[in-house]
Parts: structure tokens; sequence; C-alpha cells
């Protein structure tokens, strides 16, 4: 969005995972890494690992969120290999009250735990407050979705609650979905930081 001081979604670079601007040419590596039915658990019932189709869907509903700047996707690639091993967006954009959340976060398998997730939301948050402006970061996951809780609590996110009811999610766990929220706001980010860096080099 135009309202922004800098680009939404620049190439951001750590030292595990490059977030690079969503592209066609990430097709296929997305593809390949969206394969594992766990990755959908929790969030696309049928998945893009059960039918091409709905892969297809969701990349091209990325790219054109991109295009209209209403959301900013990346593909997350794991800088040893050069894979493409997930995707993570800006999206529900607040300029005009300096508020984003980081969403549709999704990683293979072979990623989790490598420390790559924890990278890529520290590259999202160092953009979003210290070149966006932002005064806070939203986050949230269905609320039975353990695995994607603990991820954001160990970022130091703070836990707000959960709406319940919060949306239709159909063929998943009844098709209503409790969602869990968490944030970071400007005045957490200063002590958060430095803990995240600490925690990647442990």
């Amino acid at each position: 969005m135009s309202d922004w001081p800098v680009a939404l979604t620049p190439v951001l670079e750590g030292r595990r995972v490059r977030l690079e601007p969503l592209a066609p040419e990430h097709e296929p590596g997305l593809r390949a890494a969206a394969g594992d039915p766990r990755i959908w658990t929790w969030m696309m019932q049928p998945s893009p690992a059960e039918d091409p189709a709905i892969f297809d869907a969701w990349f091209a509903a990325a790219l054109h969120a991109s295009a209209a700047g209403s959301e900013g996707p990346f593909a997350t690639i794991d800088r040893a290999t050069g894979t493409v091993v997930g995707s993570t967006r800006f999206m529900t954009l607040r300029p005009e009250h300096r508020g984003l959340e980081i969403g549709w976060t999704w990683l293979a398998p072979s990623a989790w735990r490598t420390g790559i997730n924890a990278e890529a939301k520290l590259l999202q948050l160092s953009h979003a407050f210290e070149q966006l402006g932002c005064l806070r970061v939203e986050l949230k996951t269905h609320a039975k979705n353990e695995r994607s809780r603990g991820a954001m609590e160990r970022l130091g996110a703070t836990f707000e609650g959960v709406f319940r009811r919060y949306q239709l999610t159909p063929n998943i766990d009844g098709g209503v979905r409790d969602s869990a929220f968490y944030s970071v706001t400007d005045l957490d980010w200063p002590a958060l930081k430095p803990a995240l860096l600490a925690r990647l080099r442990s």
C-alpha cells in the first residue's frame, strides 16, 4: 500500500533465511514445499498437499493480493541450500493506525525447529517496527494449534486471548474456529529483539 513509508516487501535476509517478495518463479519450489499434509492440519482442508488445484488457487490469490497491495507475501528460502521451504506474509494492513498482521505462515516439516521460522519473524518484525513504523504487529492461529502457539510464545509475543467462534473453517474441527491472538508492540520491541537475537545465536 502506498501509505507505508518504505516498500512493504523488500528482500529480507538473515544468516539462515532469506525472504523474497513472492513471484511466479517461486511456484515450483513452493509447490514442492507444500506437499506434506501435516502443514495444513489447522489451516486448510482439503489442502494444497492433496489437490494441485488448491495450491494453484492459493498461489494465484497470493500473487493477486501482492499486486493489489492488500497483502505482502514472501517466499521463505533456506539460505544454506537455496531451497524454497515455505511462505509468510504481511496482511490485515492498517497503515492509518500503523499496524499489521504476520500471517499465512507455513513451512515444510524439514524446516521445523531449525531456527528458520524464528529468524524469519525477526526479519519481519524488524522491518515492521524499524522501517514501516508500526505500533503493533498481530499474530493469530487456531486455538488448538499447539505447535503454532508454542512458536509464537517462544518468539516472546504476548498472548491476548482467544476470540471464540472467530471464523468459518470448512472441514477443520467442526467448521468453526476459535482463534488465539498474540501481539508484539513497539514498546515490547526494544527488549524482545535482543532476546530473539540471543536465541538465534545459541
